[in-house]
């Protein structure tokens, strides 16, 4: 072979492999971490949660206390989950952060099994919540209930159920829900038909959230509308629309499905395993071939989207959508229901209340929708 050919065939390599060799590998983009301080912030008060389960059945409930230290007293909040999601653990990390923050959670299960009629959903949440409530007050070692600062915060059907207590609260003897927060909230449509109480007669001092997904294919935004529409009494500057955007800029993508505010975490799990839980997650036998807890690292794979297919790994993360989204407003709303604080987090479309962090290559996550005319 010809010197000159050779030569120059070396030196072709040399610029093919150049790139190659000298380019560094490009960092992946990802999603921003939980914010150190404020609404959807890691800063909390307490280092543990007390759990007790208490209750038979349908009208079965548990009660999350703060602890290390443990106060005198705290807020009360009634959380209320989605179809079928009576295993605490499907939300456990949301009610992790609710109880360090330094507030009581009661958590009803509504439904014995996935049998339960669902006329039967609101009378069950209703008995559990006078329950807790009485037990609380009455039994010697519990965090004594601040009954002034009460609200209430439901996922999907949860959501429904999250605006008929503050609905009905009145005239069941319960306290004045002061903050009240639906998200992706359904379905009243037939054939479902879970029926939603007379939304006006929820007080105009009330502060209210209905909260959807503009990729929640499941409930979508009917069931949202109606009950930010039909809480007539509750002035547009007390009550706001907020729409979840999703955002594909980085890796894992931020997913605003029915299933996002779900937050896994087998701390809370009631030894009924991820099986039967929300409609949305594959049955079987209970087990979590992962092990995990709902986070990186260790995720459920068990889930499936509303057709039976496998549900895309990003949206079983708590992330992004959790800590500026869903947790952020729900928190902003309590301590500006509570203590008159943090409302421009929750309400009136303002920078704090869209911002939903910042990706890692410093292009900003696409902001919350928020509107009075939804």
């Amino acid at each position: 072979m010809p010197r000159r050919f050779i030569k120059s065939l070396a030196l072709f390599l040399g610029f093919l492999l150049f790139p190659l060799t000298v380019l560094p590998a490009q960092k992946a983009v990802t999603p921003p971490p939980q914010p150190a301080t404020g609404p959807g912030g890691k800063q909390y008060v307490h280092a543990s949660v007390t759990k007790n389960r208490y209750g038979k059945g349908a009208q079965e409930y548990w009660i999350y206390e703060p602890d290390d230290p443990k106060p005198a007293s705290a807020p009360v909040i009634v959380f209320l989950h989605g179809w079928g999601g009576m295993n605490p653990l499907y939300y456990g990390a949301w009610l992790d952060h609710l109880v360090k923050r330094g507030n009581i959670v009661i958590y009803p299960r509504y439904q014995a099994n996935l049998l339960t009629l669902i006329r039967e959903f609101t009378p069950n949440t209703l008995t559990a919540i006078k329950e807790a409530l009485a037990r609380l007050a009455s039994e010697p070692g519990h965090v004594k209930p601040d009954l002034t600062k009460f609200a209430a915060v439901g996922h999907s059907v949860g959501g429904l159920l999250a605006a008929n207590v503050a609905a009905l609260a009145s005239e069941n003897g319960l306290p004045r829900v002061a903050a009240v927060m639906s998200v992706e909230p359904g379905i009243t449509e037939a054939p479902i038909n879970i029926p939603l109480a007379d939304l006006k007669k929820i007080p105009a001092s009330t502060l209210l959230l209905a909260v959807a997904g503009d990729q929640d294919t499941l409930v979508r935004d009917v069931d949202a509308k109606r009950i930010y529409n039909e809480s007539t009494r509750v002035p547009a500057n007390n009550k706001d629309y907020v729409t979840l955007v999703s955002d594909s800029h980085g890796m894992p993508s931020l997913v605003a499905s029915h299933r996002a505010p779900t937050a896994f975490d087998n701390a809370y799990d009631s030894g009924e395993g991820i099986g039967g839980g929300p409609a949305e997650v594959g049955g079987g036998n209970g087990s979590d071939p992962s092990g995990g807890n709902g986070r990186a690292g260790g995720l459920p794979t068990r889930r499936v989207d509303a057709a039976g297919r496998p549900e895309r790994l990003e949206t079983m993360m708590v992330n992004a959508l959790d800590f500026y989204g869903t947790w952020k407003l729900f928190d902003g709303l309590c301590d500006a229901a509570f203590y008159g604080r943090n409302r421009e987090y929750a309400l009136g479309n303002t920078p704090q209340q869209r911002f939903m962090g910042v990706w890692s290559d410093g292009v900003p996550v696409k902001q919350l929708k928020v509107t009075d005319k939804p």
